[in-house]
């Protein structure tokens, strides 16, 4: 398959939109982490699955960062 027929399949990303979701996703990996600091107290089972869900996040919060980098939009990071 040629990168011209993957162009056309693959519908272009509104910028607005693609932004509130980079938003909500950055809201929530900034809360997951700081789930990670009260787990603390739970001990080591409760702070290894709070570390898991919070990799989770920051990743698809960066990755909604690059999708943004991609379409020349800057986030603070």
């Amino acid at each position: 398959m040629s990168s011209r027929n993957e162009a056309a399949v693959t519908p272009p990303y509104d910028r607005s939109k693609l932004f509130a979701t980079y938003q909500r996703a950055a809201a929530d990996a900034a809360h997951k982490q700081s789930l990670v600091k009260a787990a603390g107290s739970k001990g080591p089972k409760a702070i290894q699955a709070a570390l898991e869900t919070s990799a989770k996040a920051v990743k698809r919060r960066d990755s909604y960062a690059q999708k943004l980098a991609d379409l020349g939009v800057s986030v603070e990071g």
